[in-house]
């Protein structure tokens, strides 16, 4: 049985990628991790696919029909540049999580370890203070555009990890907008919802806070702050960009407490890191008139089935 606290410090962090660069935002994230510990954070929040690049305004030389050489190249460096889990990378994560005395959660770009092909996942890492990997979450549908680089998860990383500070547990950013996941999420307990996004329109800040307030529980949303500038000018189709806008993300990240208020606003147009200190027990007294899994639920009308079966192209049976 875990200890349970009663309040917590977290960090929530703004900042863009070094993008397409593996060592370079690893090193980053280990300086952020550093100084969000030294401010007393208990948990750390990275956005959505930190290491090594969210690539915003890019369409690897796709069209429908045809893929352009010069896009192969970019995938390339693009998966050249992925976590593969685990390995050096990871123990670099967990030993600054240890340092740092934190809980870490952080977006990356995954590669399966196992296979070492050409697949790569959007993924969140949840490290704990010890520097243990605890485990990951994939991303169960890429948006759109997306789906061009990153392939799906399946339901067996839909995961909610028992602390001290409460079950802590992430879905990724649209993944936030399918309902049937979030009702499992809540099922599960969670109470402190990560939610890495790359989505810095006004409505997104609605769907936080809706979260908050249906699921009673608070909500760490972290995105990033890029500019067009920060791009690698020797991209194959750097070209594509030229349209794009000088901010390409403006942020929005925020922190949101169970009722749907803000416990701290959404930041834009900069780098920073959101701190604030949570009294757990608001979640106990939020869900004096709501609790979406207790008293408010219906399991005699609704009911939701989740396959956490882990998925394999093969299986292999002994006769």
């Amino acid at each position: 049985m875990v200890q349970k606290q009663s309040t917590v410090r977290v960090a929530v962090v703004q900042a863009s990628s070094v993008l397409f660069d593996l060592k370079a935002s690893t090193e980053k994230a280990v300086s952020i991790i550093k100084e969000a510990g030294e401010k007393g954070a208990n948990i750390v929040v990275f956005p959505e696919a930190f290491i090594p690049a969210y690539p915003r305004g890019m369409s690897f030389g796709t069209s429908i029909g045809s893929r352009a050489p010069e896009g192969r190249k970019d995938w390339l460096k693009y998966l050249e540049n992925s976590v593969p889990v685990p390995s050096e990378t990871t123990q670099v994560l967990g030993e600054a999580a240890r340092k740092a005395g934190v809980y870490l959660i952080i977006g990356v770009i995954e590669r399966d370890n196992a296979r070492s092909r050409g697949t790569v996942y959007c993924t969140v890492l949840f490290f704990g203070p010890d520097g243990s990997l605890l485990g990951k979450h994939r991303k169960l549908k890429p948006t759109a555009a997306e789906r061009i680089v990153w392939g799906e998860g399946d339901g067996s990383t839909l995961a909610v990890f028992d602390t001290p500070f409460g079950k802590i547990g992430a879905l990724i950013c649209w993944e936030n907008y399918m309902p049937l996941a979030r009702a499992a999420m809540y099922e599960k307990g969670v109470e402190i919802f990560i939610t890495p996004t790359a989505d810095s329109r006004d409505l997104w800040q609605s769907t936080i806070r809706h979260i908050a307030a249906e699921g009673r529980c608070f909500v760490l949303s972290s995105n990033q702050y890029v500019t067009k500038d920060m791009y690698p000018t020797d991209l194959a189709c750097y070209h594509e960009l030229e349209s794009s806008p000088e901010v390409m993300c403006r942020g929005g990240s925020a922190i949101v407490g169970p009722l749907g208020d803000y416990i701290i606003e959404p930041v834009y147009d900069k780098a920073e890191i959101l701190f604030a200190n949570l009294d757990l027990r608001e979640i106990s007294t939020s869900q004096f008139d709501f609790d979406v899994v207790g008293h408010y639920s219906r399991p005699d009308v609704f009911q939701l089935i989740v396959n956490e079966e882990k998925k394999e192209n093969v299986k292999w049976v002994k006769y």
